[in-house]
């Protein structure tokens, strides 16, 4: 199967799902809100009552709980930050040796080590370049980077100048 065919069968299958979507949403006239012109009209319907319960009293401020009805305290929610960037800042080091376990120390690693990067470097240069759209390559040599990372022709790809946009509203009823 090319490429087009694949597109067009996947924009297919996306359009029969809208169209269950469409049906399992329901009818607008079917809300219990009185504005019913749309869903966000009948969502800020509902926004505004939840705003004029909040003002008649609002939430509690309990910091021993986490629940739906109560708030915690700034002083809690700083806390709770602060325990939580500790924690990523944990897991980034991850137990790493002392003299390797900030960006400086990584920095002057690598800058010490210029010899490896050297031949890293020069191992790169001679891969499949991205940044370039005529790297020069045979015939063999294109083949050959197409199979390394499972690409596929042009010729595999199909027509990429059809019109996917009428094949999905072509599905859509």
């Amino acid at each position: 199967m090319s490429l087009e065919t694949g597109i067009r069968d996947a924009l297919l299958r996306v359009a029969t799902e809208i169209n269950l979507i469409r049906t399992e949403r329901g009818s607008l006239a079917s809300l219990t809100t009185t504005d019913k012109a749309s869903i966000v009209a009948a969502l800020n319907e509902v926004k505004t009552i939840a705003i004029s319960a909040a003002s008649t009293g609002g939430a509690d401020v309990n910091d021993l709980a986490t629940n739906t009805s109560d708030v915690w305290s700034s002083s809690k929610v700083n806390s709770e930050i602060t325990n939580a960037v500790s924690a990523a800042v944990t897991g980034l080091v991850n137990g790493a040796d002392g003299a390797m376990d900030t960006l400086k120390e990584l920095s002057d690693a690598i800058t010490s080590n210029d010899g490896d990067l050297s031949g890293i470097l020069t191992s790169l240069s001679e891969r499949v370049r991205t940044d370039t759209a005529s790297q020069g390559l045979s015939d063999l040599q294109k083949t050959n980077a197409r199979t390394n990372i499972s690409a596929v022709s042009a010729a595999d790809v199909g027509n990429t100048s059809r019109n996917f946009v009428s094949d999905f509203e072509g599905g859509l009823t």
